[in-house]
This record gives structure tokens, sequence and C-alpha cells, in this order.
């Protein structure tokens, strides 16, 4: 099956959903609808978005027959149900992080997969930078040497205050972890796919920073405007989901991963970093500044790597679009990911290998958390 001749229906209409459907476009797949809270929010996407159908409900999705695959880009509990929903209906999945509330639930999604033979991602898009992609070349060839460890961080800011609020701070909602599953998982699926380590011990220390939140009555959008916010009448409610954290793991072999994890950063809006220390040489990488890298050596000059298909590997280079000089960035990974995702569905091997992050992966990242 060629690219465009794959049916997707993208069930979530909020921050995320909408960005799926233009990566999806971009991708060459054919979106053939869009599924809200309720009809009204799933037409007012279509009519934005330029949709051909607003489903009445993820029912109706399902049931229609030009629909192969449904990306998930709903409330993290509704991520099973819906999941587990589609597969039954024959369709492909690809999941917003977490993959589920649960390891129960996740390693359920697993096998169930495997069994009707359907194909599931994870959509930890942060892997399909191009200069990520080249790290994991990188490091995979030997080319830094053994792994001793990788220090990092991923910090926003905004929940910096305790009237910020969105339905991801009530563990209801999202889930016992909020910082570590909601972001922390996005590091640690980069850097596990870079290093191919294997976490086999874990330490955290965890914090709430505000005990109690003021809650809108009326929920607000993820990233909402400031002045619209505060015009919303609102009610305290108690907070047990933290804002921050430390994690250290010990992988096989002895490699140490050390991550700060942070909603409560003020002025990082979205900052990925890591530092990679290897026998050979170094890598370091900030996700603000996605089209370079560090690379540290010993006994020569250190060097800075941009971002250019035609100094980057092979393996690297076919997830790079433009020329040197042409940044890509976040929306481009989602990209990136779709074309490895459906280019996989379309050639319809699905015992070949899967470089895209699995339903399986998501449910190791949800046995650390």
């Amino acid at each position: 099956m060629k690219m465009h001749e794959i049916g997707v229906a993208v069930a979530g209409a909020g921050f995320i959903g909408p960005v799926h459907v233009e990566a999806l476009r971009r991708a060459g797949v054919t979106v053939r609808g869009i599924v809200g809270v309720d009809e009204a929010e799933a037409q007012g996407a279509a009519d934005r978005l330029g949709l051909p159908k607003a489903y009445r409900d993820f029912a109706e999705a399902l049931a229609d027959p030009a629909v192969h695959s449904v990306h998930i880009a709903t409330p993290n509990k509704l991520h099973f149900p819906m999941a587990k929903q589609a597969l039954e209906a024959g369709k492909h999945v690809v999941c917003e992080k977490p993959l589920s509330m649960t390891s129960a639930e996740s390693i359920q999604l697993v096998e169930l997969a495997d069994k009707l033979g359907r194909v599931g991602a994870v959509n930890y898009n942060i892997r399909y930078y191009p200069i990520a992609l080249e790290a994991r070349q990188r490091v995979r060839s030997g080319e830094l040497g053994e792994v001793f460890s990788v220090h990092g961080s991923y910090v926003q800011d905004w929940l910096l205050f305790n009237t910020d609020y969105n339905w991801r701070v009530l563990a209801s909602e999202g889930g016992e972890l909020r910082a570590v599953s909601d972001i922390g998982t996005h590091w640690l699926d980069l850097v596990l796919s870079i290093t191919g380590l294997k976490p086999v011990e874990v330490f955290a220390d965890l914090r709430i920073v505000h005990e109690t939140r003021m809650r809108p009555l009326g929920e607000v959008k993820t990233f909402s405007d400031k002045d619209e916010a505060a015009k919303i009448d609102r009610a305290t409610v108690e907070i047990e989901t933290e804002e921050m954290g430390m994690i250290l793991l010990k992988c096989e072999g002895g490699a140490r991963l050390y991550l700060h994890v942070s909603q409560v950063t003020a002025g990082r809006k979205n900052c990925l970093r890591f530092e990679l220390a290897g026998s050979k040489n170094s890598l370091s990488w900030n996700s603000e500044r996605p089209n370079e890298v560090w690379i540290g050596h010993r006994n020569e000059p250190n060097q800075e790597l941009l971002r250019d298909p035609g100094l980057l590997s092979p393996e690297a280079a076919k997830f790079a679009n433009y020329p040197g000089g042409h940044n890509e960035g976040f929306p481009d990974t989602f990209k990136q990911l779709y074309r490895d995702f459906y280019g996989y569905i379309g050639a319809g091997d699905f015992s070949a290998a899967r470089n895209f992050p699995t339903f399986a992966d998501g449910h190791k990242e949800i046995v650390l958390c």
C-alpha cells in the first residue's frame, strides 16, 4: 500500500492533535477526519484544518472502512481503552505518551498488537531530529567508545505558578507521575534509543512544589495565554503529582544516566539537553538548538557539527529533508516519525526490524516510571 492510500483518523483536537494532522499531511498520509471531546469540537477542528470529516465519536471513526490507522492524542487515561478498541477494530495505532496509565495495561497492548498483526507506535518524536539520529549512529558504530554516562535535563516553566493548571496535574487524569511521565520519558526514550543501554536500577528524588493549585471552573488549553487564564474563576485543588525530580539510573555494564526534570524552571520553555561521555569522545545536544551538536575530544580540537545532509551519516541524512542552513525543527520530527511508521506499514513486512518507537518501547518507559 502506498503512503497516500493509507487513511488515518486523529482522536484529539487540543494542542497536539492538530500537530499530528499537519505532520501526517506533510508525510503524504491521507487524514480522513478528526474526533473531539464532542461533535462541536470535532467540527470546529475539521473546519480549521480543512478535514473532510468530523466524526461524532471514536466508534464512528473506527467503523470507517477508509481508516486504516488511528492516532490517539487524548488525555492519558483514555490511551489504553482507545488503543485497545482501535487494535480490536483492525487498525494500526500511533499513541501519544504514555502508552497507558500502568504497565499492566501497556503489556496488554504489546501482546494484543502482536496477536492481531497490527503495528503500534508511541509518539516519541524527539528521536527524529536528524542530529539525534546522527548521535545514535555515531554511538552505535563505536565512534564514541564505551558509554560511561549520560547526564542531562528536560525543563519547562509552564506550570511555574500555582495558578497554572491543566488536566495533566491530576493523578486521576494523567497518572501517578507527571513531570517524569510527561517529559522525562521523552529524555529517557531519546537517550536509550541513542545508546542502546538497558537500565537495571532506578533511584529518584521527586518533589511536589505546589501542594495545591487553583483549578479553573472550566478547562483551559495547554500553554494557554496568561491574560486569558487570568480572567477565569478558580477553585483550590490538592496536587499529588510531582513538578520536578532528579533521577539516577544504573545500566547493564555499569553506565549511569542522570536526569533532571522540571516543569517549574522559569524561562525554559521546552528545553531537552544531554551530554554523553564515552571512552573515546563525548557529545552534547540541546533541543532548543536542534541543528547542531558539540563533539568533545581529548587530544584534538573539539568540533561542532551543523545539520547538513551532506555531512551526516546515511542513516541520519534520509531524515533530513532540507539543505544545510535551512533549519528543521519540532514539527519536522513528527513528519519524519510518520514517514518511518507508515513507510514500514506500506512495505507490508511486519517481521522486519522497527526503528520507530514501538509499543514495546512505550511499555519499557512505563515500567521505568
